[in-house]
């Protein structure tokens, strides 16, 4: 499986605000390399942050609707959320710790909800679920904590990312990768770029992880 975290940034390194309110980075010329790339995959994640924040659809314009996947540990979806309607799929994947209504009330708004892990949910063992699936190509779309998680248990496979001629600021305005962090320079993960492409008033730039 091929796992693609694409996501679009400030040119300080921001996914938003530090209110963590959507902000457009990119234009139409990235909307339309996204949708691309959301057609192609067999399935779209995120982690409940980004549903709680931007209550997104995961679905695309021009193409079949994939898979739509959160990564929840405590079943805090809403069940009106977006990503819960009827245009496509969806996959919750809870830890054991989320609360048992919780878990009820998105499955009865018409999530699958999968158990992955005791605490958090199991990163390793929820893509794992995903592939025995048929799922070839996973894309992550946020946030950062989740994209962290993902890079710090060696599952990515590809980055895309596209930066913005804007700064945000802001110490506690999220970024690509939050969570704990790395420390050591052994432990960071290794990119190699690919190619970097203009595309309205910023650049893509494409890297190979590991």
């Amino acid at each position: 499986m091929h796992v693609v975290v694409n996501a679009a940034t400030s040119a300080d390194g921001k996914l938003s605000t530090r209110r963590r309110e959507q902000v457009a980075i990119s234009g139409p010329e990235d909307f339309a390399r996204v949708d691309d790339l959301r057609v192609e995959s067999d399935a779209i994640a995120v982690g409940v942050g980004t549903v709680l924040a931007d209550d997104p659809s995961l679905t695309a314009d021009g193409g079949e609707n994939p898979l739509r996947v959160v990564a929840d540990s405590r079943a805090r979806t809403p069940p009106d959320a977006a990503v819960l309607d009827d245009r496509a799929p969806t996959v919750v994947f809870v830890a054991e710790r989320a609360p048992d209504e919780r878990a009820a009330a998105l499955e009865s708004a018409g999530a699958d909800v999968v158990v992955a892990g005791d605490e958090r949910v199991a990163l390793e063992e929820a893509f794992a679920a995903l592939e025995a699936r048929g799922a070839e190509q996973v894309m992550v779309e946020g946030g950062g904590e989740l994209i962290f998680s993902l890079f710090e248990a060696g599952l990515v496979d590809e980055l895309r990312l596209f930066v913005g001629s804007v700064v945000v600021g802001g110490r506690d305005a999220p970024t690509l990768a939050d969570g704990d962090g790395f420390v050591e320079r052994e432990s960071f993960p290794d990119l190699s770029l690919e190619s970097v492409e203009r595309l309205d008033d910023g650049a893509l730039l494409r890297y190979a992880v590991g």
